[in-house]
């Protein structure tokens, strides 16, 4: 440690002894460089401060009744995208920096360098922005600031508007896509319908289900059928042990209307059976069309027997002007020959109607191959058509939501500005730093000085110590001789010390004047220049 030392004060004595070379070293590159941070342009900063209010009343009011956006994540984007290339070109023009360029490369290097001097900052969670430039013109920075901060709010704002255009009109282009599909769905499961509609079930069964259920209606009719034969067999065994007629009677006939015959009673039951059945089939039904036979025959032979009851009245009266009597007819047997003729219409209609369920039974069971195949493309095409349907009627909702937002957005705004600092133009310089860079290259020429004094030590040394000289010729020392003062070195070395304080003692005089120049402009600065001026 004791050597280390030694040999630091061994380097120290060498720099002193060349300390020539500081006051060279200092004088060449001080002034020099002081210079040269004296004709630096000065720089003037302008900002601006805006405040972003994102707390709109109208926001919990329409919450869950509009598409809620997140005004804080569309401000944080427009930050980042602040200094985009396009938005940068647009603050040019409006500035006319443009215009100072006259090539390509020129308006690219204005643009990188407004990206580079622009900055934009978030002074925490307020919402509070700052912009701030700096250019040698105060006027320019502050238009430049002015600009970006118009840029800055237009773009915030003209985004949501541009978002609600985009939806909307994304929204109906995808519902004309899908009403175009819903009509094209909805024109195939009618031509399918049309295609098959003798072949599709009616219920909601399927193909198994209807043919039981045509199977169970056919072995109720059948039921029903013998029911009323059995009925018909008795009423016409009654009817065969009672006599029709049992005394006479006198009459005179009026109209048609007024005969009684023993067709009437089942004119009578087969009219009010025609009613029910044109309440529940067409006219061109089986069963109608039966009945339909059968009135008419009955009619026709009613006809018959009212005109041979006219003919034996006119014989009778051309005999005698006399009241004739006729026989009277039995009760007992009117009342059982209109049972008997309403079983037999019964079992006519029973008849045609188990042979209509045995004809559907049979078309069902000879389509049991085909029948699965169609019920399948049916449901594949109502599967799609429900599909289509659901999503159209949602696409109509969300657009409807999405005109509700835009006519809150255009009626309120989610997002204020409020500038709070406008962009001026600065009176005093912001920079460069001068100070920061005297004392810089001061400190540089010092040091240069040093280690040039250093390096000149090391190529012609000098011995300054006993100590030195015994570590170098490894002969011990036993004593030292002083100069004589005669000799006039301790003259020669006090003026070279004298010569390094005062070189010392100008350039120190020389910085402040420089640092005082600037730091004081209007104790320094004014004067001087009135006097040069």
């Amino acid at each position: 440690m004791q050597e280390l030392l030694e040999q630091i004060v061994d380097y120290l004595k060498g720099i002193w002894i060349k300390r020539r070379y500081i006051i060279i070293a200092t004088w060449a590159i001080c002034p020099i460089g002081w210079y040269l941070v004296a004709q630096m342009p000065n720089v003037y900063e302008s900002s601006a401060r805006v405040y972003v209010d994102t707390q709109s009343l109208l926001r919990p009011l329409l919450r869950g009744l509009t598409v809620e956006t997140n005004p804080d994540t569309q401000i944080r984007l427009m930050v980042r995208t602040l200094l985009s290339r396009p938005n940068l070109e647009r603050i040019s023009r409006m500035t006319d920096l443009d215009v100072q360029a006259s090539t390509t490369e020129e308006y690219d290097k204005i643009i990188e360098n407004l990206k580079k001097d622009l900055k934009i900052s978030n002074a925490g969670r307020e919402n509070i922005f700052t912009l701030s430039i700096e250019d040698k013109n105060a006027d320019a920075a502050k238009n430049i600031v002015q600009a970006a901060l118009t840029v800055f709010i237009e773009n915030t704002l003209g985004e949501t508007r541009n978002d609600s255009d985009e939806a909307q009109k994304f929204l109906n282009a995808q519902i004309r896509d899908y009403e175009n599909r819903l009509v094209a769905a909805e024109t195939r499961l009618t031509n399918f319908k049309q295609k098959y509609g003798d072949v599709l079930m009616s219920n909601s069964g399927g193909f198994y289900a209807t043919l039981n259920s045509e199977e169970e209606q056919l072995e109720r009719a059948q039921l029903q059928l013998e029911e009323a034969k059995t009925r018909l067999a008795s009423a016409k065994a009654q009817l065969a042990g009672e006599e029709p007629v049992f005394g006479l009677f006198a009459s005179r006939v009026k109209s048609n209307n007024s005969v009684a015959t023993t067709y009437d009673s089942r004119i009578e039951q087969l009219e009010r059976s025609m009613d029910e059945k044109l309440l529940r089939f067409t006219e061109k039904h089986p069963e109608v069309l039966e009945i339909q036979r059968r009135l008419d025959e009955l009619i026709q032979l009613r006809t018959k027997e009212i005109e041979a009851y006219y003919s034996s009245i006119k014989t009778s009266e051309e005999d005698t002007n006399k009241a004739v009597t006729s026989v009277d007819k039995n009760p007992v047997y009117q009342e059982l020959k209109i049972q008997a003729n309403q079983y037999e219409n019964e079992v006519a209609s029973l008849t045609v109607r188990v042979e209509n369920f045995k004809q559907r039974v049979t078309v069902i069971a000879n389509k049991i191959h085909s029948l699965p195949e169609v019920e399948a493309e049916l449901t594949a095409l109502n599967r799609g058509y429900n599909i289509t349907k659901a999503k159209y009627e949602e696409l109509l909702a969300r657009k409807e939501t999405a005109q509700l937002a835009q006519q809150a957005d255009e009626t309120t705004d989610k997002i204020q500005f409020r500038v709070i600092d406008p962009p001026r133009a600065a009176l005093q310089p912001s920079g460069p730093p001068r100070l920061l860079f005297f004392v810089g290259v001061t400190i540089f020429g010092i040091v240069a000085g040093l280690g040039i004094s250093l390096l000149m030590s090391q190529i012609s040394p000098v011995i300054t110590s006993t100590q030195q000289l015994s570590r170098i010729t490894g002969i011990p020392v036993f004593g030292t001789v002083s100069a004589n003062e005669s000799l006039g070195l301790h003259n020669w070395h006090r003026r070279k010390t004298i010569l390094f304080m005062m070189s010392n003692l100008a350039l120190i005089i020389l910085l402040v004047g420089f640092i005082s120049y600037f730091a004081f402009p209007d104790l320094v600065q004014t004067p001087l220049k009135g006097i040069l001026g």
